[in-house]
């Protein structure tokens, strides 16, 4: 626990560290702080995530409406939404855990969510690119549009909301590079590496509860028997 907590504070001063010499704004560094904060709780499974999440939200809606990055100012809206609706989620059916455990999704969760992936990205990019000043219209709805399923499942602690948050993290490394917004391209590199500790540590946590599931059913068939 101390050297996770040491890795974190080494994170958080790199974070500070970049936007000290790319003479990154106030709201620039509370959103990638509280980002960092959350992200790290999320991988940890922490039920603080979501109140720091709320703030980060907040921190990012006011940074992307001054770089005119309107598909992901809007998806702040939208993750403020999520971000109350999975703090309500995790405290449901928690099991005796401290939150609710880790499930995998369906075909019949995939289906809709990916076409709604295709059909939205298309048509948010196309009001972005028609009606706005949008810098990078398609590839921020896409992102944006990946974003909001990969907060959607992971609301619902679908083990899968990481592969699509490694995507994410990939995709606006370069886009807020592009941007020269430094330190938020950054903080996303941070976001890749907690991304994959996530995929990691959900998986582990996901195979032990299915073990000592298995396990337990085991035992009461050969009480059974």
């Amino acid at each position: 626990m101390m050297k996770q907590n040491l890795s974190m504070l080494g994170l958080l001063a790199a974070i500070l560290a970049v936007a000290y010499f790319t003479s990154s704004s106030a709201i620039e560094i509370a959103a990638t702080t509280t980002g960092l904060a959350a992200v790290w709780l999320t991988a940890k499974e922490k039920m603080w995530t979501w109140p720091i999440s709320l703030v980060n939200v907040a921190c990012f809606f006011y940074m992307f409406l001054n770089v005119k990055l309107y598909a992901d100012m809007t998806l702040q809206v939208f993750f403020f939404v999520l971000s109350l609706y999975g703090w309500a989620v995790w405290m449901t059916k928690r099991e005796g855990a401290a939150v609710r455990p880790t499930r995998t999704w369906t075909p019949r969760m995939a289906a809709p969510l990916l076409a709604f992936l295709v059909v939205f990205t298309v048509a948010w990019g196309y009001i972005l690119e028609r009606y706005t000043d949008a810098s990078i219209p398609y590839l921020d709805a896409f992102i944006a549009t990946l974003s909001l399923v990969a907060q959607f499942l992971l609301s619902y602690k679908i083990l899968q909301s990481w592969y699509f948050w490694i995507v994410v993290d990939v995709l606006s490394i370069g886009m807020y590079y592009y941007k020269e917004l430094y330190a938020t391209s950054f903080l996303y590199v941070v976001f890749l590496g907690i991304a994959i500790m996530g995929l990691v540590e959900w998986k582990r946590e996901y195979a032990r509860r299915a073990s000592a599931v298995q396990a337990l059913q085991d035992e009461v068939n050969t009480y059974a028997g």
